[in-house]
């Protein structure tokens, strides 16, 4: 994999394991509402992400998330179309260090993928891999750490694929979550060219 400098995207990356470009960019309020609105109404994200608002709530509830200080929330691309939705936060500043000993530069991850025709074709590995590297990217971070609902057991597989490894069920406000981390140097033994 390669990086390569794009100025529409915050990131960009070609993955050879499945010959596309992926890319992120952090989400605008004015332009991503409908696409975002759309996802979250979607069949296969309802149940994990409980975010199937009408039109104005889902902006009050955007408003709401790029109000935080710890996270970025982003699009993701695959081949220049918009197909996920994404969260990076810090974890010492979220409510997920409620439930662990989190360090300072500790990263963390929420994912969904939001168009239906791209479930199911191999796609979540090489996103998530590429949105790892991303967060990696900061030499003072060790640690990526996720929390997935504990029903949902593809993206915990997925994760587990991409190097995250199980540690143990935690009660998060809205979910009980599988804590996952995945450290720096086994994901780049794993995964660096």
């Amino acid at each position: 994999m390669t990086t390569i400098i794009n100025n529409k995207y915050t990131y960009i990356k070609h993955d050879h394991t499945i010959n596309k470009t992926i890319a992120f960019r952090p989400i605008e309020l004015s332009t991503d509402l409908p696409i975002i609105h759309n996802w979250m109404n979607q069949n296969h994200v309802i149940p994990f992400w409980k975010l199937n608002f009408d039109l104005d709530k889902m902006r009050q509830h955007l408003e709401k998330i790029l109000a935080y200080k710890h996270q970025t929330s982003y699009i993701g691309y695959l081949d220049d179309v918009p197909i996920s939705y994404w969260e990076s936060y810090w974890a010492i500043d979220d409510v997920i260090a409620k439930c662990y000993p989190a360090e300072k530069y500790d990263q963390g991850i929420h994912l969904l993928i939001g168009e239906p025709e791209y479930l199911g074709k191999g796609y979540a590995l090489p996103l998530l891999r590429a949105m790892t590297f991303y967060q990696l990217e900061n030499i003072k971070t060790e640690k990526i750490v996720t929390e997935p609902d504990i029903r949902n057991a593809k993206m915990i597989h997925v994760f587990e694929k991409c190097g995250f490894v199980f540690q143990k069920p935690i009660e998060l406000p809205d979910k009980t979550g599988a804590l996952m981390f995945c450290e720096r140097e086994n994901f780049l033994k794993k995964w660096q060219s």
